[in-house]
């Protein structure tokens, strides 16, 4: 593989920065062999994803932190959960994944009081998204894979009561995974899979069948929205359709792009 050049006006963020190239590495050394995208590439994203993080840490704030656009998110497709869930896959020096717990646990301890997450540090105030990209569920999500990371009580704690405010808020009106109903229920099957307990099985199954009973029905009759782009991944009915396929053997369901 020919050497990767960094660009150092590149954001950082999951959907359209180094943490998503970071993730495809990862991705296809897994399934394709160790080796096949060099340690020193994924090396060199890495550093530089950490290097930028430090570069905006403020007194008393987070360990690490990042801007996409002027604001810096804390959800899964634009901010530190994306961001961090991808550096827990990655071979980190120890000061490096200190500041990855450090990370988290700020996160966790400036949560809203129902157990939802802010979108962004300049939105600390406004309790309101439930979704992947925004909210609970892509933040509970990383949370899950810090506890088989660090083995903290701490976050399997709030990566539950993160899918407590998804059980009772997280059925939305669109069926995508990135900010609809398709999404919210990976959460449960991942904390299905780390726990074995039933009821977190239960409630996919639940948001599931939801969508595969009323979907349909809903949007056409304009009570749902279908997605701007109906038919693609994230947020329409490719999405969806791959919650379908992921219920067929729940305990190998991983939602795609996030979860390795």
């Amino acid at each position: 593989m020919k050497q990767i050049k960094l660009l150092r006006n590149h954001p950082d963020e999951l959907l359209y920065g180094r943490s998503g190239f970071l993730w495809a590495c990862l991705f296809l050394n897994k399934h394709m062999g160790q080796g096949t995208v060099p340690d020193t590439t994924i090396r060199a994203v890495a550093n530089e994803i950490i290097k930028n993080g430090r570069a905006l840490v403020k007194k008393g704030g987070s360990p690490l932190m990042y801007e996409w656009y002027g604001e810096r998110y804390w959800g899964a497709a634009h901010g530190l959960a994306g961001i961090m869930n991808v550096l827990l896959d990655v071979e980190l020096k120890p000061d490096e994944f200190e500041h990855v717990k450090g990370t988290l646990k700020y996160m966790i301890n400036n949560c809203f009081p129902s157990g939802n997450y802010s979108t962004s540090e300049e939105d600390r105030k406004r309790d309101v998204l439930v979704h992947w990209c925004h909210g609970a569920p892509g933040i509970a999500l990383t949370l899950v894979k810090a506890v088989k990371v660090f083995g903290d009580k701490e976050f399997l704690e709030a990566a539950i009561n993160a899918a407590e405010v998804v059980w009772n808020r997280g059925l939305l009106k669109r069926v995508g995974i990135c900010h609809g109903i398709s999404g919210n229920a990976y959460l449960f099957l991942s904390l299905y899979q780390l726990t074995g307990n039933m009821e977190f099985l239960y409630k996919a199954k639940a948001f599931t069948c939801f969508l595969l009973d009323r979907a349909h029905k809903l949007i056409s009759a304009g009570e749902m929205h279908g997605g701007d782009s109906p038919y693609s991944m994230f947020e329409g009915m490719g999405g969806m359709t791959y919650l379908f396929l992921d219920m067929i053997d729940p305990s190998k369901a991983r939602f795609p792009a996030y979860e390795l």
